[in-house]
């Protein structure tokens, strides 16, 4: 499971075996792709939008900032989340969804129906 906790990202997973009753729990900050991959493939995912006029140089900061990419890198993204393609766990875009929003952005995360 990832959630948000305050202003930061966190997963965990706990797992307990049947036969003996041995319990195992794991948590932290950073999401291996593996884990961020099995995820997605278990809960779906979910996009991030914008909605009304949006400064294209606000959204592409705060971008920059939360997903610590180059302007290069930051363009493609910006295309993405302005036409409603940008995913991710529900987590992930809702703390994008959040920070936007902080900068006065109209966003929000929700999860995708495919």
């Amino acid at each position: 499971m990832q959630a948000l906790v305050g202003e930061t990202l966190r997963w965990d997973v706990e797992s307990t075996c049947s036969t003996c009753g041995f319990a195992l729990a794991v948590c932290g900050g950073d999401l291996s792709d593996e884990m961020r991959n099995r995820l997605l493939s278990e809960h779906g995912r979910a996009r991030l939008r914008v909605s009304g006029p949006a400064s294209n140089a606000t959204v592409m900061r705060v971008l920059r900032a939360e997903l610590g990419i180059g302007l290069g890198g930051v363009k493609a993204v910006l295309e993405q989340v302005l036409s409603g393609h940008y995913s991710g766990t529900l987590p992930e875009m809702e703390l994008l969804a959040r920070k936007l929003r902080a900068s006065g952005i109209d966003a929000v995360a929700s999860r995708t129906v495919d």
